[in-house]
């Protein structure tokens, strides 16, 4: 396994939970039809956008655990 596909596995782990974490928060602020209905779109691009800055994402988590521990 070379870095491309742990980057590709980490990409889509943490699009697929960024994604629906969003869509439900969409669901609750904005009531079931908009949510539901229009929050699938912003839900998207902030997976992406989530997705692909996931080793800083991990980094940061990292360094929280660690300073908290």
């Amino acid at each position: 396994m070379d870095g491309e596909d742990i980057y590709g596995v980490g990409f889509a782990i943490t699009a697929v939970i960024t994604f629906i974490g969003c869509w439900i928060y969409c669901v609750a602020a904005y009531g079931f039809l908009l949510g539901v209905g229009l929050g699938w779109f912003p839900s998207l691009i902030v997976a992406v956008i989530a997705g692909a800055l996931w080793p800083l994402i991990v980094l940061i988590v990292i360094i929280i655990l660690a300073i908290v521990i």
